[in-house]
């Protein structure tokens, strides 16, 4: 069990590598973005139960675990985070479209790649008021852009930063508690 969870770990963050590239907007995204989204909370669940269901482990397999935790929680927390934006944002008529969605709070996938290392290394380390201090700096330091985020050219970058942290965060913590699981 434990074997097949640390594969399945190693297998979402190789695989979500792909998805770390800007994808086109096509009618068909929705489709595309569901499915990510869709298929990587699957193989998170399913992962957390051979995790769960595992005996105990040795020194080699904890420390993998804790390693591949975090890196699952990097590589395929930023394509988790784009999707649901993007699920977020069909219909609405705020949404950024084309070059504008990129110049809308940039350095957002650095910023969320480093937030979840934060969260998931907080947390594995057994110390989750570190999950506050975490969303305290990024709320702070994105500040003056989101206070001036009731102009009319950056409508609705308030919400897609409150949808993009807590999708961040929440995958985050959803793959230290697995990384816990396994290092029990």
């Amino acid at each position: 069990m434990t074997s097949a969870a640390l594969i399945l770990l190693g297998a979402l963050s190789l695989s979500s590598v792909p998805f770390w590239r800007e994808l086109p907007v096509v009618n068909r995204f929705r489709l595309r973005a569901g499915a990510v989204l869709a298929l990587s909370l699957l193989v998170l669940g399913l992962t957390a139960w051979f995790a769960v269901a595992g005996e105990g482990h040795g020194t080699v397999e904890r420390r993998l675990a804790a390693a591949l935790a975090v890196l699952t929680a990097v590589a395929a927390g930023g394509p988790v985070a784009k999707a649901l934006l993007r699920l977020a944002d069909r219909g609405t008529l705020a949404a950024p479209q084309g070059p504008a969605r990129t110049t809308v709070l940039t350095g957002g996938a650095w910023i969320g790649a480093l937030e979840r290392v934060a969260v998931t290394t907080t947390l594995l380390a057994r110390w989750p008021e570190g999950l506050a201090l975490v969303l305290v700096v990024k709320g702070l330091g994105r500040y003056p852009e989101l206070r001036g985020a009731g102009q009319a050219d950056q409508s609705g970058v308030a919400e897609r930063f409150i949808i993009g942290t807590f999708a961040s965060a929440l995958w985050a913590a959803a793959c230290a508690g697995i990384g816990l699981a396994l290092l029990r």
